[in-house]
């Protein structure tokens, strides 16, 4: 299902966006905590607006800046709301104690609540240009902590092979924000770059992947101000999902290989959490 991060257009009110998306016919919201946006943070006012437009909150993403307390809060919201997902940013490399709880505590969450709790791959930002600021960002630490959620604008900053990165994590993935870069302007729309988002979306269909895909653009591309074109651009991205995933006639073929499951355990995702 296609659905909208807010923080794509973040300058308008929520009540504005959830409108904005009703009209352009998205199937949910994934809320970004925004601790400058109060609205973000009032999870009656959200419910209510949830209710109101008859649009679920699929996902919350929490703060960037997070913490164990701030997470707990992201799961009492997401009990309200009915949310499955919630998505976290890699903590900073030197915050040790964080990155054990991260390791030690989520799994304990996910299984007392049956929740999802899905680890962002990281921006490519570094210290003295060799070491990375965020830990936990990396392929492998991402399988540990057995659910993802891919970010395709950080994919290419890193310069990866989207379509590879995918198929490494394919079991792990339960979010995806989907964006595109073109000339250097990240979180572009993911119609126009040089990502290839046509033969993502498609790989998705086929492989019958039963996640959201959450449009998270920069603002400025998304034309935030000016109403008609915002409700334009949303329209242009959802016929070009439609395209590209929607009408995409899946044919039974032979596995590929380049998907085979690798032999390790896995935690196995909570029937029901799509």
């Amino acid at each position: 299902m296609l659905v909208l991060t807010t923080d794509s257009l973040r300058g308008y009110g929520l009540n504005r966006i959830f409108n904005f998306v009703k009209q352009a016919g998205y199937g949910g919201i994934d809320l970004q905590v925004d601790f400058k946006n109060f609205d973000t943070q009032n999870t009656e006012y959200v419910k209510l607006l949830s209710d109101q437009y008859q649009i679920p909150v699929v996902a919350i993403q929490a703060p960037q800046i997070s913490s164990p307390k701030k997470i707990q809060e992201a799961i009492r919201m997401a009990k309200i709301l009915g949310c499955r997902i919630i998505v976290l940013q890699p903590p900073k490399i030197f915050d040790f104690k964080y990155i054990q709880w991260l390791k030690n505590e989520i799994p304990k969450i996910r299984q007392k609540e049956n929740i999802s709790i899905a680890l962002e791959n990281a921006p490519s930002e570094t210290f003295l240009g060799i070491i990375p600021e965020h830990a936990m960002g990396n392929v492998n630490e991402m399988k540990k902590f057995k659910h993802a959620c891919i970010d395709t604008t950080r994919v290419a900053q890193k310069h990866e092979d989207l379509i590879r990165i995918y198929k490494t994590l394919k079991k792990y993935i339960v979010h995806i924000h989907l964006s595109n870069v073109k000339l250097g302007r990240q979180y572009y729309l993911p119609n126009e770059g040089i990502l290839p988002i046509e033969s993502f979306l498609t790989k998705l269909k086929q492989d019958s992947w039963p996640g959201n895909i959450a449009v998270k653009v920069n603002p400025k591309f998304m034309n935030a101000g000016d109403d008609e074109k915002v409700l334009k651009t949303l329209l242009d991205i959802k016929k070009f999902y439609d395209t590209y995933f929607t009408n995409v006639q899946v044919m039974t073929s032979a596995p590929d290989p380049d998907t085979a499951e690798e032999k390790e355990d896995q935690e196995p995702k909570k029937p029901g959490l799509f």
